[in-house]
């Protein structure tokens, strides 16, 4: 029985945890306030999910999601994830993080930076660029006509074949992005970070506006109003990916 864990248990590992579960396997929860905080997510998902610590969530997985703010990622359990093929989420947000110059300058991505840490694991960046609210809304079984492709991008090419194969479990195709030094191009505002995936978006100026007043309100990371999804096909994602220019830090709205 596959095993897909969890570092951060928010709106995305939550998400991402329910796909698991219909798709047959058992998921580990975890958090940084300690599994007793888990208990009613845990209840909601049944008897195929479970809390433990971060550690314990690490070694537990068959593949592992870390889905929290970059600020913590010196935490991660570098030695309990050696070995494992971890799926980033993780997303920079200088207002919520802190500045970091190698990353405002572009130097390097905030994969890059992670996998520094994280030494011994295989880091595959995905799920980063598509809201909580679509990841229900527009996974579908394998062969729909209408399903939906998410980026990813790793150094290891094994990591990654292994990625794309639990994200398909999942309900999604991939599109292989390149290397860990690529992933910028589906970092926030960037044109494939979350605006493609909606039916009906404002104009990108808009939705930044509206994104900005939300985040610096105190709703971290979350979208404007619901929005039922529009399926994202992996040849329009390619085109995204190839033509959208690298957005620094000083010239995003969300920083």
């Amino acid at each position: 029985m596959a095993t897909l864990g969890f570092i951060g248990s928010g709106s995305i590992g939550t998400a991402l945890a329910r796909l698991a579960i219909a798709a047959g396997m058992d998921v580990v929860l975890s958090n940084s306030r300690g599994p007793q905080s888990l208990a009613q997510t845990v209840a909601e998902l049944g008897e195929r999910a479970r809390a433990a610590t971060p550690g314990e969530a690490a070694r537990a997985g068959d593949w592992v999601v870390v889905s929290i703010p970059l600020s913590a990622y010196r935490q991660l359990p570098a030695t309990a994830l050696a070995g494992k093929v971890v799926l980033d989420t993780i997303n920079y947000y200088p207002f919520r993080d802190g500045n970091v110059e190698v990353l405002d300058s572009g130097r390097t991505t905030t994969s890059e930076l992670v996998q520094q840490h994280l030494t011994g694991a295989k880091l595959v960046k995905a799920f980063n660029n598509i809201g909580d609210l679509h990841i229900p809304a527009l996974a579908r079984p394998a062969g729909a006509a209408d399903r939906t492709a998410l980026p990813i991008a790793g150094d290891d090419p094994e990591a990654k074949a292994s990625a794309a194969a639990l994200i398909d479990q999942l309900g999604f195709d991939t599109v292989d992005a390149g290397p860990l030094n690529e992933s910028w191009r589906f970092e926030p505002e960037t044109t494939p970070y979350v605006l493609p995936y909606f039916a009906a978006p404002a104009t990108p100026k808009a939705f930044w506006a509206a994104v900005s007043e939300a985040v610096h309100s105190g709703e971290h990371g979350q979208t404007p109003p619901k929005d039922p999804g529009a399926p994202l096909p992996g040849h329009r994602l390619r085109t995204l990916l190839a033509e959208t220019p690298r957005v620094l830090t000083a010239d995003r709205v969300l920083r």
